[in-house]
């Protein structure tokens, strides 16, 4: 929290040098706007199309430096050595498909490889995240050896459209934009839900709120409640939010300036993900991740509007620079199984992991490629090295076979077996977490995976194969389910978004560390580690959260 403070004003200034066009006052200075949990408004933004206009200057920077882009690559597994202990391994490269050839190759690494592959919210059926948002990083890391942190607190964003789960910006409830239930209450006030911020309280309190007006028949047509900005006016929405206009119309035929737009909550983002510290390192030698796919830990149980951009331009800029060598501090996040406090124990309905001895290629382990015969020289002292490009040509090999295996054999469409994952997410593992549900979750994920092992791709052409990417896909949307479901049925208390029925209190005295999940040959293995509370200038205890 410390360095993103510190550091992120900067790399905002940064992108304004660089020719982000962020909205401005009258005097000049840039915008800033409330979101919500937040006690100053201080969001800065670009319209209503911030992502978009970040996108275009990120890629301008690239290719003004001249960086090779190379466009319809899909990564499917990560290059990483076959070292017992996980803090031992390496990471050398990745491996692709390339969709307009249909070739399957290696990319060699020389300093390291950074993840960025963003959410994993097509592990939902309702989300606002992008078709391709499935959890790749996060997986793939996961198989190599690098522990999964915190993967049960998931947002739910509480302004969603309800036919399609496409996002309608917090910066209408920033503007002023106000909820109301089928009576026309504003119901945050009204029903107490949070009497000093109303809509801007943080985004899982507002979610339980509509989703506790819709259970309670207040909602309309029992599933959404109505997000109205009529009364800014059109100039200042047309300034502001002009493309929430074309949103609420496009997808709800809805206007905006005549009339109040259907919301409802849906999956946004993931707290949890790839562990790493504030360099952005896994405890794999060479692999690091940034953004939405690693957990640096920055959003604890529930990330305030506006901390994910700065998040990547931050810790994303800090990866990029160790990778590349750049002399920084020793890190003080520690990493890795060797960071384990206590033993995970937990009490689950099936067994976790890959089903089966594992020899499938399709639904095997998919992360250590390297073996001693094959991959390993001696060093002088008489221990092994591994051999980089030999590590990287084993995992070409092994992603090979299994596209060889997807494309030759017949089997069942990899979308069944999505959607058995989504629903039970969404019914079980969503706003509301009872301990039946989430153990029926498992249930449910479990046969997901034994089914899998039984998929196969329809569509035998080896270029723009999108049967062939969406079933890769579907194994790490299957790896990430279970991974929150196991992390939101270990931690019984209420924290942040993590809301549980049974346990309705945050409990620090038990609950004050971080959920861990090992991948150890094809099982999950539970643990924690202590939640690091003291800054570089003073140490940050946690308070009760009050609106």
């Amino acid at each position: 929290m410390d360095t993103f403070a510190k550091e992120a004003p900067n790399e905002v200034i940064q992108l304004e040098h660089w020719g982000m066009p962020f909205s401005r006052e009258e005097d000049g200075k840039v915008s800033q706007r409330p979101f919500g949990g937040l006690s100053h408004p201080r969001t800065t933004y670009a319209g209503a199309e911030t992502g978009h206009h970040l996108l275009h200057t990120m890629y301008e920077q690239v290719v003004k430096r001249g960086i090779e882009v190379y466009e319809e690559w899909f990564v499917t597994r990560v290059a990483v050595t076959d070292h017992d202990d996980p803090e031992g391994r390496e990471c050398h490269g990745v491996v692709g498909y390339e969709i307009k050839t249909g070739e399957i190759d290696g990319f060699y690494a020389r300093n390291g490889v950074i993840l960025a592959t963003g959410g994993l919210g097509q592990a939902f059926d309702h989300t606002t995240n992008a078709i391709a948002n499935t959890g790749d990083g996060q997986a793939m890391a996961y198989r190599a050896g690098a522990p999964m942190e915190d993967m049960e607190f998931v947002q739910f964003h509480p302004t969603t459209l309800p036919s399609t789960g496409v996002l309608i910006s917090e910066g209408v409830r920033g503007e002023g934009g106000i909820l109301y239930n089928e009576a026309e209450e504003r119901f945050m006030f009204e029903y107490g839900y949070a009497n000093n911020e109303g809509e801007l309280a943080s985004r899982d309190v507002v979610s339980r709120a509509e989703l506790t007006q819709v259970n309670e028949g207040r909602g309309i047509e029992d599933e959404y409640v109505h997000l109205d900005m009529r009364h800014l006016g059109e100039e200042r929405i047309l300034d502001r939010l002009e493309n929430i206009l074309h949103l609420a119309e496009d997808f709800e035929g809805v206007d905006g300036l005549e009339e109040p737009m259907p919301v409802k909550p849906g999956q946004h983002y993931q707290m949890g993900g790839i562990e790493v510290n504030e360099h952005g390192e896994s405890c794999i030698d060479g692999l690091y991740a940034a953004g939405e796919c690693a957990c640096v830990s920055l959003h604890g149980a529930n990330r305030l509007g506006g901390n994910a951009l700065p998040e990547l331009l931050v810790f994303g800029a800090r990866a990029g620079r160790h990778a590349a060598g750049a002399e920084m501090d020793e890190p003080e996040i520690p990493t890795g199984p060797s960071a384990e406090s206590e033993a995970g124990d937990i009490d689950l309905p099936v067994e976790p992991g890959i089903v089966g001895d594992g020899s499938d290629p399709v639904a095997a382990d998919g992360g250590r490629e390297a073996d001693d015969s094959r991959a390993r020289r001696t060093r002088s002292d008489g221990g092994a090295v591994a051999i980089p490009e030999e590590v990287l040509e084993r995992a070409i090999e092994a992603e090979r076979d299994r596209v060889d295996t997807l494309l030759e054999r017949d089997g069942i469409n990899h979308a069944d077996v999505r959607a058995k994952v989504q629903e039970t997410m969404t019914e079980n593992v969503n706003v509301f977490r009872e301990e039946g549900n989430l153990k029926q979750a498992l249930r449910d994920i479990r046969e997901a995976r034994e089914q899998y092992k039984h998929v196969g791709v329809a569509d035998p052409s080896r270029t723009y194969n999108t049967d062939l990417i969406h079933t890769i896909e579907t194994r790490n949307v299957i790896d990430c389910a279970e991974a929150i479901t196991i992390g939101a049925l270990a931690r019984e208390e209420f924290r942040g978004a993590h809301w549980r029925q049974q346990y309705q209190e945050r409990r620090d005295d038990e609950w004050l560390k971080h959920t861990m999940l090992a991948w150890e040959d094809g099982t999950p293995r539970l643990y924690y580690k202590p939640v690091v509370l003291e800054g570089h200038d003073q140490t940050y205890e946690p308070k009760e959260r009050s609106y």
